[in-house]
């Protein structure tokens, strides 16, 4: 019998693939699902009505590369494809993304001419930066920032007005903290390697290309030939999460909400307790952890101090959600994905996503901010309200969209603890995590985003690959 830790996608994800190995190879195996809260889904939470969409986590998802073609499958397995909404490349999502500086807005390049041409708030076109490259002399590293790669191999106005406010967007985090491997691995390799990033960019040109293979699914191969640049799901993001809990369901995977264990007693290499807040007991012969590393801490610390101190060891960031509807017929904002701000701004603000152009069947306007991240805390203390980030909210976008009147709603959520950020050394400790897990013995396996990445795709992928690995 197998236990599954989270309810997020994590752990739905993980539910799906064993669920899948376990018909393939009909061993059945038992399994069951056991979730603190009252519903499945983790941050993937959207709020609809028939006038619009207030997305409280992730809103879009990427279609490219391995373990975009991944969901991409799932998804279509899942029946969902029909309900899927894409953004191509030409839409003006796509193509309309912009940087606040210098109390303005600019537009970031987002063709292949663009390079060659100069936009501010860069005071050269993008193109320079690789005759920046060529010049820099080659430093041995074992891991960096990525910011400070990215000014080494790039400059500084790349690393400022390009790569902070980037790492803003994906994890609300600090490019000074961020690993390079976290984004850039390749051009990080290509630069120990080679000595350069434009050198080892044309070496690899000439190499046998290698990756793992796998199969292209009709949602996938559509995906590819229309050029999706990113797709949601219609009638909110959630939609995805909760079919993925009803196929669990129907195939009679055992789900238990309002469950939190408190304790992992580990008994021998194949017999796991887990003792939830009732003192009650469930046993398994394996567990996949799908929570939060440092929600693992607190269950293995007793029998396990010097892991579950490696667990607490991965930082994790808070942000500030406030979801605004503006009920217009005009709309407020020029077509575009919105604007993330560069942390040299010193705002109190990550950016604004313009949900009005990113999701399908909304009315008026609708806008997200997102404040805190990185500097939640030294932004707004310790016991901030709800009303203090909407206030914050309200005047941000009043000076930067020129937005004067009162939203008709609007919806403030503080997501704690929420993102975890993959620091210099991340990737040697989650192996040092790994290790420790294997050379003891211990029937558990980690999946999500504390460990694999921090995207959708990335903790889908984690779980695939977490139950390939253990199946084989």
């Amino acid at each position: 019998m197998a236990a599954i830790l989270g309810g997020g996608l994590g752990g739905l994800s993980t539910a799906y693939y064993l669920l899948r190995t376990n018909v393939a190879k009909s061993n059945n195996l038992k399994l069951f699902l056991l979730e603190a809260t009252n519903c499945c889904g983790g941050w993937i939470k959207s709020i609809k009505t028939k006038d619009y969409i207030f997305e409280q986590g992730p809103r879009t998802i990427r279609p490219k590369g391995i373990t975009g073609v991944n969901t991409l499958n799932m998804i279509e397995d899942l029946g969902l494809s029909e309900h899927v909404a894409p953004i191509t490349a030409e839409h003006p999502a796509a193509k309309n993304r912009m940087i606040y500086v210098n109390q303005n807005l600019y537009h970031l390049p987002s063709s292949f001419k663009g390079i060659f041409q100069k936009n501010l708030p860069f005071s050269k076109p993008l193109v320079y930066a690789l005759f920046y490259d060529i010049s820099q002399p080659h430093k041995p590293l074992q891991d960096d920032s990525i910011y400070n790669f990215a000014e080494r191999r790039f400059g500084k106005e790349i690393a400022d007005y390009a790569i902070a406010p980037m790492i803003c967007g994906i994890c609300a985090g600090d490019a000074k903290e961020i690993s390079v491997k976290f984004l850039m691995k390749t051009l990080f390799e290509w630069e120990q390697t080679h000595g350069g990033v434009v050198k080892g960019m044309m070496k690899s040109m000439f190499s046998p290309k290698s990756g793992d293979d796998i199969e292209f699914s009709n949602l996938a191969k559509r995906a590819q030939e229309e050029k999706w640049n990113v797709y949601t799901i219609k009638g909110g993001l959630e939609t995805f999460p909760a079919t993925l809990h009803d196929h669990l369901k129907q195939n009679n995977v055992d789900i238990n909400l309002n469950t939190k264990i408190k304790e992992l007693q580990f008994v021998d290499h194949n017999t796991v307790l887990l003792k939830n807040c009732s003192n009650e007991l469930f046993t398994a012969s394996h567990v996949y952890s799908t929570i939060p590393s440092h929600a693992l801490a607190k269950l293995v610390e007793k029998q396990h101090p010097e892991l579950a101190q490696e667990l607490c060891d991965i930082p994790f960031v808070t942000v500030g959600i406030v979801n605004l509807y503006f009920s217009t017929d005009t709309p407020l904002v020029s077509p575009a994905f919105g604007f993330l701000v560069p942390p040299i701004e010193n705002s109190p603000i990550l950016g604004v996503v313009f949900d009005s152009f990113c999701i399908p069947d909304q009315k008026g306007t609708v806008l997200t901010v997102m404040l805190g991240g990185k500097w939640f805390k030294e932004k707004f203390g310790e016991d901030v309200t709800e009303q203090k980030l909407y206030d914050v909210a309200i005047h941000e976008i009043g000076t930067i969209l020129n937005i004067t009147q009162k939203p008709t709603v609007h919806h403030v959520n503080i997501l704690p603890k929420c993102i975890p950020q993959y620091v210099i050394g991340h990737y040697e400790r989650v192996e040092k995590i790994r290790d420790y897990i294997h050379n003891n013995n211990l029937p558990m396996s980690l999946v999500g985003s504390s460990y694999d990445g921090v995207g959708i795709n990335d903790v889908i992928y984690s779980a695939k690959k977490q139950v390939e690995e253990d199946c084989t």
